[in-house]
């Protein structure tokens, strides 16, 4: 499992470690990745996804799953993600 939030794209970041004597390891800066089930109100059901917390606090503040999908970039999707978009998008032409 790849740690890649599913929402943002947002994943691991690289940097040093600098010790008192400014000698200089490298060291990886992990995403805070969360198991969340995130309801879409349109299609009336959960989906299971790992996103960051800084994009589940984003989901909440753009008013939910459907809203978020609608304006997010393709390119920062994964494919499940992806998916639910064109779901939620399918949902709505048809209503």
């Amino acid at each position: 499992m790849s740690r890649r939030c599913e929402l943002t794209g947002k994943g691991v970041m690289t940097g040093n470690n600098v010790s008192h004597a400014n000698n200089k390891t490298r060291r990886r800066f992990l995403p805070n990745l969360n198991d969340v089930t995130l309801m879409s109100e349109t299609l009336g059901r959960g989906f299971k996804l790992r996103i960051s917390a800084a994009a589940l606090r984003t989901v909440d503040h753009r008013g939910g799953l459907d809203a978020f999908l609608a304006k997010a970039k393709d390119v920062e999707l994964s494919d499940k993600a992806l998916k639910i978009k064109k779901d939620i998008a399918k949902a709505q032409a048809a209503a």
